[in-house]
């Protein structure tokens, strides 16, 4: 069972999504909370699997929350749900951990399965929003909020992990990297454990945004030729 957590300041929102997700099987709404202060106490109380987050609340909105969440729980997956594809609110969310941003628009099949991806490793984004964030990533690489790696910390890096780390920029969840390779889910996993180390990454959705930002999402496709 998933347990979702869902944060939103309007309150047919909130209760619309507990409705619609309390209808999954392997779904369960843990709290509805209408704030970031109220999302850090759920947590502590609850410990959630999966937040729902908006972007806009009072109090505490979902960026920082965001960042504090995930520095504290970092094991938490933290879907950023919004009416709102700001450019630096995209950015920033994604940057401070969040493992998916989704626009509000999407249907309830496609956001629990969205939920059940994130919970399992997979990085959502938006396909309405999915060009506009590449777009960002690459014009913010050479600023002070691109994700920074040593290149030392890179030189310890094998042919197969490179693979992986371009696959992984290209949003592939473990399953497909897994089937494309040749490995085992096992394996994927890993090697992705061993890649966040070496890098000093906090989570596959930094080494996706790392990966497009660096050119490394087209590292294996210049091997082949």
């Amino acid at each position: 069972m998933i347990k979702v957590l869902i944060a939103d300041d309007q309150e047919l929102m909130r209760q619309s999504l507990q409705i619609i997700l309390g209808l999954e099987q392997d779904l369960e709404v843990i709290g509805a909370v209408e704030n970031g202060t109220e999302v850090i106490r759920a947590v502590r109380k609850e410990k959630p699997d999966v937040i729902l987050m908006d972007i806009r609340m009072p109090e505490m909105d979902g960026v920082v929350c965001t960042q504090i969440i995930k520095e504290n729980y970092p094991n938490i997956r933290i879907i950023i749900l919004t009416t709102f594809d700001d450019d630096e609110y995209v950015f920033n969310a994604l940057k401070y951990g969040a493992s998916g941003y989704l626009l509000k628009g999407i249907s309830t099949k496609e956001l629990a399965e969205a939920i059940r991806k994130v919970y399992h490793g997979t990085a959502m984004i938006n396909e309405d929003i999915a060009s506009k964030v590449l777009r960002l990533f690459s014009k913010m690489a050479q600023t002070n909020l691109a994700i920074q790696v040593d290149e030392k910390q890179t030189a310890d890096l094998k042919p197969t992990e490179w693979h992986i780390i371009s696959l992984v920029g290209r949003g592939m969840s473990n399953k497909e990297i897994a089937g494309k390779l040749g490995l085992s889910d096992g394996s994927v996993r890993n090697s992705l454990s061993a890649i966040l180390s070496k890098l000093d990454l906090r989570d596959r959705t930094q080494l996706a945004i790392w990966a497009v930002q660096t050119g490394a999402v087209n590292r294996d496709m210049e091997d082949k030729m």
